[in-house]
């Protein structure tokens, strides 16, 4: 059994000059204003047009992520619309293979300290249900239905694609005090990846 914490990676180039240097394009077909384009104009444009709402424009361009989390949180995530979505599957992984080193990841709960009862429980709980889960597959079980047995704790991994404007409702829900504490702790430090990347498009985002 092996424990690990959340995780993220964005996947592919994320020039944040040339983003908003698209953004700005397309917003400005709307005003036929293409003749005020300069090489530094984009940034006070996409500033001006997310003050006035207009936030259609930034769907023109996208970001995709690689987030390591618990199956839980990925039942929130995938609510998100509009988005594209692909997650490790427990119906063709059979983690008894060597390519899963013959054992379960989980995601360690954060907010319950190591040396607790809470933690204790848990961890005990999460033995138990790999002992099972490898049993089942010994006994001849397919992965896809020894994984009927696996908890929300799982580690998975998921490729989410969103466009900017859709990445900055999720930011607006999922980095927010009432979001769940394990959302939070995957959505809190990417927001402040995508602000250092993007800053014109997320700075006004704050938790």
């Amino acid at each position: 059994m092996k424990i690990i914490p959340p995780s993220f990676e964005i996947i592919g180039p994320m020039d944040g000059t040339e983003i908003l240097k698209n953004i700005e394009r397309a917003g400005r077909t709307c005003y036929k204003s293409e003749d005020l384009i300069t090489e530094d104009s984009a940034a006070a444009f996409v500033k001006r047009i997310l003050k006035r709402g207009h936030e259609s424009v930034i769907e023109h361009d996208k970001a995709t992520v690689k987030i390591i989390c618990d199956r839980g949180v990925t039942h929130e995530i995938v609510r998100h619309r509009i988005a594209s979505y692909s997650q490790e599957s427990t119906r063709y992984c059979n983690y008894a293979k060597d390519k899963f080193g013959n054992e379960l990841t989980f995601i360690r709960p954060y907010f319950w300290e190591e040396d607790g009862d809470k933690y204790r429980v848990w961890r005990e709980t999460m033995q138990k249900i790999e002992d099972a889960y490898m049993e089942l597959l010994t006994l001849g079980a397919t992965p896809e239905e020894a994984r009927s047995i696996l908890p929300n704790s799982l580690k998975t991994e998921i490729i989410v694609t969103m466009n900017l404007r859709s990445w900055r409702h999720f930011f607006k829900l999922r980095t927010d005090a009432a979001s769940h504490p394990q959302m939070r702790e995957v959505a809190r430090p990417l927001l402040d990846e995508f602000k250092r990347r993007l800053s014109v498009l997320f700075e006004d985002i704050v938790y």
